[in-house]
């Protein structure tokens, strides 16, 4: 249905599409319109945790993982220096996965939101 606007998202990956497509598919089309505009502006792009992943080496340690809403974690990454660069090696191998969560998570609750505001009487 909404294919096209899908495969517009700067990175996704065939597993983020399917589960798109898995929310999506009890949905009318206003329902999906307003779905993906609001997942659109929370979903993150792998490559760009990836970039904040590497500025770990360099300036700022935990960065990744206060954009994906890990506040502690990131906490911990700061002032730690990366768990010693290790913590920061392990999210450059895992970023896809470290995204792809978020984007799940993220997906779940624009759901949520799309079906709760539909729910009351107008």
């Amino acid at each position: 249905m909404y294919q096209d606007l899908i495969m517009n998202f700067k990175g996704i990956t065939p597993d983020e599409y399917l589960y798109l497509e898995q929310v999506m598919k009890n949905m009318n089309q206003e329902q999906a319109r307003s779905f993906l505009s609001y997942y659109a502006t929370k979903r993150k792009d792998p490559q760009d945790i990836l970039l904040l992943t590497l500025l770990g080496f360099v300036v700022i340690a935990g960065v990744q993982r206060f954009i994906l809403g890990q506040i502690g974690m990131g906490i911990l990454y700061l002032l730690t220096g990366g768990l010693c660069l290790i913590g920061t090696i392990v999210d450059l191998i895992n970023y896809k996965s470290l995204t792809s969560e978020y984007n799940q998570k993220m997906a779940y609750e624009c759901a949520q939101m799309i079906h709760s505001m539909n729910s009351y009487p107008r």
